[in-house]
């Protein structure tokens, strides 16, 4: 028969194709229905605002992207609010801003008489010099906003040896000035919406390791001689040296605040360090770095001594740190001012070397007295509890050898942990013995079978209840109820593992 349908189409015989194309063509069909969901989700998601005047005429279309939400604002907690935007910062990285941020604090130190000012550090990274605080300012840090320090040293300055040591830590003579600084300061705040003050180390450790340095290396902040110090909400990262460094401060709170930096190959960058301070509150931080996560200080041999502020009434609580190569928290070593009535409570320390350290020696002199560390854990520790008085590191050779600390009065309750090397290692010596210590309600998970796992030397104290691995047989053993049960057998024994 011969076809007379003029070239028409016919629908049984269409409908017999497309069903043959699809079947044939399943995946193809079904990417490209995927990538057309997928284009008219991402329209319909796009917020479209339209620019112009009412009559619409001439208006623009302009597509807001929803993956970036507005930066939340700043609350108002000064009477008088700047943006460092106001004084000519550029948050793009490159832009040094050391003028705005001190044109920004001239700005708010003539406002001390109306309640001071608030400096807003808005989204962005704000490379800069070090630069100063004043008395009655809060600078606030975005979320998404990073303080970042210059990394040439050029630009640091140089300042005198802090009165406590004698010298720069590291080298004789001055000192790099921290990244942000304050001397006799009164009412200061360092808070926000967790933005971050950056140091830039790197070049630093590396340069500190290659001994190309000859000055000691810079906190990340530092206030002196200053008192009603609140440091909240923010991270700290990468300090050249020291990155929070409070001497001889007075009411100081540090709250929420995360510290962090390479736990191996960033030397010295312990997380915070009051330094002959008293009234101190250190709660609710986590803190991951190269040295001591918080170490408690006041001065070094003779100059501590002649300088005598001691660091007191300070509560650590609610901490997680860690420390691969030194301690979680340490009192010491520069203690020469002396350390009283420090509570250390509620803190987890995991994967570090040393949990609680107290370190000193002879020549330090000043005293180490009534501190307490109550449930403390331990997770994978290589020594749960430390106490070394032969850190034998000195300013100079002019340290007084009949200098000895007094360490006396330390107590630890509710100590549990696991994977722990060594649970105590409590070193006193001939004359320097450790006093009134006990321990109460400890079990520690070992990790290592060695015979004496719980480590005493020149020691003088008492265990109270439950306590594991099995003490040491310096200390006297007490019930539950305070009831003596055994006295001590020796004062001055035990093999010791230097190998912690």
């Amino acid at each position: 028969m011969v076809d007379t349908s003029g070239g028409r189409l016919h629908p049984h015989g269409q409908r017999r194709g497309v069903a043959a194309f699809v079947a044939a063509n399943k995946t193809l069909l079904a990417a490209v229905w995927v990538v057309g969901f997928t284009l008219v989700f991402l329209w319909q998601s796009a917020s479209i605002s339209l620019g112009g005047g009412a009559g619409g005429g001439g208006r623009l279309l302009r597509l807001r992207s929803p993956l970036l939400p507005p930066a939340r604002p700043a609350p108002r907690l000064r009477p008088t609010a700047y943006n460092l935007t106001d004084f000519g910062g550029v948050g793009d990285g490159w832009a040094v801003n050391t003028e705005a941020f001190e044109r920004a604090v001239e700005a708010i130190a003539a406002l001390a008489e109306r309640g001071g000012g608030q400096l807003n550090v808005p989204p962005g990274r704000w490379l800069t010099a070090p630069f100063n605080l004043t008395s009655h300012m809060t600078l606030f840090l975005a979320e998404g906003a990073e303080i970042l320090g210059i990394p040439d040293e050029k630009h640091w300055p140089l300042m005198p040896a802090l009165p406590s040591y004698g010298y720069g830590r590291e080298r004789k003579g001055p000192r790099f000035g921290s990244l942000i600084h304050g001397q006799n300061l009164k009412d200061v705040v360092i808070t926000g919406h967790n933005g971050t003050i950056n140091g830039q180390g790197e070049v630093w450790w590396l340069k500190h390791r290659r001994r190309m340095l000859n000055n000691t290396r810079p906190p990340l902040v530092q206030l002196m001689w200053s008192k009603d110090i609140i440091i909240a909400n923010i991270t700290l990262r990468n300090s050249p040296f020291w990155h929070l460094h409070p001497y001889d401060c007075t009411n100081v709170t540090v709250s929420n605040v995360t510290i962090l930096s390479p736990v191996s190959g960033a030397p010295n960058t312990d997380g915070i360090d009051p330094d002959s301070c008293q009234d101190v509150l250190i709660e609710n931080c986590y803190i991951s770095v190269g040295d001591d996560a918080i170490a408690v200080k006041s001065g070094w041999d003779q100059y501590g001594i002649a300088y005598g502020r001691p660091s007191s009434n300070i509560l650590i609580r609610n901490v997680t740190a860690r420390s691969l190569v030194s301690a979680g928290i340490s009192i010491g070593s520069e203690m020469s001012g002396g350390v009283a009535n420090v509570t250390v409570d509620n803190v987890r320390i995991w994967e570090s070397r040393r949990g609680v350290r107290i370190k000193t020696a002879t020549g330090r002199g000043g005293y180490i007295r009534n501190i307490s560390y109550r449930n403390i854990t331990f997770e994978n520790v290589r020594a749960g509890i430390v106490i070394k008085v032969d850190y034998n590191e000195h300013a100079d050779d002019g340290y007084d050898r009949n200098a000895f600390p007094d360490i006396t009065s330390i107590s630890f309750k509710e100590i549990h942990g696991q994977g722990v090397r060594v649970p105590v290692r409590a070193h006193g010596s001939d004359v320097i013995p450790i006093k009134d210590i006990s321990f109460q309600d400890m079990s520690v998970g070992i990790s290592y079978k060695k015979k004496r796992i719980f480590q005493c030397s020149y020691v003088e104290g008492r265990v109270i209840g439950s306590v594991f691995p099995k003490p040491c047989e310096n200390l006297d053993i007490y019930d539950e109820q305070g009831q003596l049960i055994k006295r001590a057998t020796t004062l001055n024994s035990t093999e010791v593992d230097y190998d912690i």
